[in-house]
């Protein structure tokens, strides 16, 4: 038997193989080529390849958000045989006699470039088209595999840990649950487990190594325990707590349709958190309210280059129409600190959770904060949407934020597109800065979301994605509960609603202090919506009280 110990971040027990995530190199070194007919076969195997892969995209997009966000990809899969294209393509593999993936690669330089340059601004956005189209044909070329797993069953997913741009690219598909190396209960791959409800552990270090690739191995996310060829009394052990889970699951299924209220009649917004248009599918089978949360910054982190303001709309609309009139509160870009896309020529911080990101990126650059209002105001037309700015600090701010929102209003009716004039606008409060002013903010906004993950970070120095501070990091500290009753009190005294979008919401134990201090709502990952109804309607509101509060 080979036990493996680390900290369990998304409870679940699963049995799998075990994949290693390889990093693809997607470098492309020109050589010479004394067979250009065989490049040009590659070339063409790699096209059709493409096209294939971004027919099946439009065709799922068409299923589940409509026509109009599969346009992109039916675009797409036109420009990949584009005459000029492929002329280009040609003309550099003939006059330079090499690879193919070099010649692929300067001519989808110089076609981005030459859109880049144009007048038009809808000819500049295809640029970015362009990038995708190529790097999408070098993909197939050099073997990397869309979605990072190169196998056919649903595996257990090890690494090093992942990056959030890395995580947003996973074939979710294929993923049973998740064992990393380094990491944290913060780390992006720990929250994507528990927006999927599947296992996953971090912290495993050098226990976990490549030669274990393929080794049917048996991981439970509560304890942070992962086993290969398990003796009779551990595989005994895991399957009764698969089972367990498996009952558990089916006894949640009769919180569905039920209301989220305590037995004294005190009613709490169960809303959830997601990542992208595809995470709803888990909302509504999970029952959720509403979306408390959209990261819309995965939309950035998924794409080669900034995302157009009619890529944004599809997405926002698709997930708003989804909820059906539920609340869908998007925040806007929160880019930066552990959250990196290259196209944006971030510089390099000493400490960025402390930098250059998510409000201060936008304020700082006017047209893509403008570009992403227009989309969201845009979106409001089709749903109950809400937009939320993080990372504030002040009240000039918002201020700002409130003068874009204006701004773009403006435009949009001048142009006669219709939009909700009365969005909802709130922030997150996720800074000591933003707690000690509350009452100020109160006065300028519609509502306030609590970022636990940052608002203990901040409070307490340190670092989330350090796993190696351990108790340190403590949600439950006195200091952060302090802060969100401060918010709490701030946000009712002018009239406006509080929640939770932070992973502290799904804490059971906290459940009384979130009903003591009067939390208006608490969004939490799709797989815990069913859990914490539960716990809501057997718990009774005036009983709960402040003692975590105290030293």
């Amino acid at each position: 038997m080979i036990l493996m110990q680390g900290k369990g971040v998304s409870t679940g027990v699963e049995r799998g193989k075990l994949y290693f995530y390889h990093r693809a190199d997607s470098t492309v070194v020109k050589c010479a080529s004394d067979n250009l007919e065989e490049e040009k076969r590659r070339l063409v195997d790699a096209q059709e390849k493409a096209r294939e892969q971004l027919e099946q995209l439009a065709e799922k997009c068409r299923e589940e958000a409509g026509d109009e966000s599969a346009i992109l990809f039916e675009t797409h899969a036109l420009f990949v045989e584009d005459e000029d294209y492929v002329e280009c393509i040609m003309n550099e593999l003939e006059a330079e006699q090499c690879n193919i993936e070099h010649a692929v690669q300067t001519a989808g330089v110089q076609f981005a470039e030459m859109f880049a340059n144009m007048d038009d601004a809808y000819m500049q956005a295809r640029a970015a088209d362009v990038r995708d189209v190529t790097q999408r044909i070098l993909n197939n070329l050099m073997g990397i595999v869309p979605g990072g797993i190169d196998s056919e069953e649903p595996v257990i997913l090890a690494a090093d840990d992942l990056a959030p741009s890395e995580t947003i690219q996973l074939d979710k598909s294929k993923i049973l649950a998740f064992a990393t190396q380094g990491g944290s209960g913060n780390s992006h791959t720990a929250i994507l487990a528990r927006t999927m409800g599947i296992p996953a552990i971090c912290g495993l270090g050098d226990s976990i190594r490549p030669e274990y690739a393929g080794r049917m191995a048996y991981i439970d996310g509560e304890t942070g325990r992962l086993v290969i060829d398990p003796d009779e009394i551990t595989l005994k052990g895991f399957q009764d707590k698969y089972q367990k889970q498996v009952e558990m699951k089916r006894l949640l299924q009769a919180m569905k349709g039920q209301e989220d209220v305590t037995l004294d009649g005190k009613h709490v917004n169960v809303y959830c958190n997601i990542g992208s248009p595809a995470d709803v599918d888990a909302v509504l089978a999970n029952d959720g309210q509403g979306i408390g949360l959209f990261r819309s910054e995965f939309l950035y982190l998924a794409a080669s280059d900034y995302p157009t303001e009619d890529e944004q709309f599809a997405a926002y609309k698709a997930v708003a129409a989804a909820m059906n009139g539920k609340r869908v509160i998007i925040r806007t870009l929160d880019i930066g600190a552990d959250k990196q896309a290259d196209y944006f020529n971030l510089t390099k911080e000493e400490n960025p959770a402390m930098g250059l990101r998510a409000i201060r990126i936008c304020l700082n650059r006017p047209e893509v904060f403008r570009t992403q209002l227009r989309a969201l105001y845009r979106a409001s037309a089709f749903g109950k949407v809400a937009i939320m700015f993080p990372m504030i600090t002040s009240v000039w701010e918002i201020k700002e934020c409130r003068r874009a929102c204006k701004s773009v209003m403006q435009e949009l009716q001048e142009e006669g597109v219709p939009f909700n004039p009365d969005t909802e606008i709130g922030i997150m409060i996720e800074t000591p800065a933003s707690v000690f002013i509350a009452d100020e903010l109160a006065k300028e906004v519609d509502f306030f979301s609590v970022g636990t993950n940052d608002l203990t970070q901040y409070t307490l120095a340190c670092d989330r994605q350090c796993n190696d501070l351990g108790k340190f990091f403590d949600p439950h500290h006195p200091a952060v509960l302090r802060a969100l009753k401060h918010a709490a009190d701030a946000a009712h005294a002018n009239g406006i609603w509080i929640g939770i979008c932070g992973e502290l919401g799904a804490d059971l134990t906290l459940l009384p202090t979130f009903l003591a201090l009067g939390m208006d709502e608490l969004s939490v990952s799709p797989a815990s919506v069913l859990p914490l109804r539960a716990e809501i309607r057997k718990s009774i509101a005036k009983t709960c009280d402040l003692k975590l509060l105290e030293c």
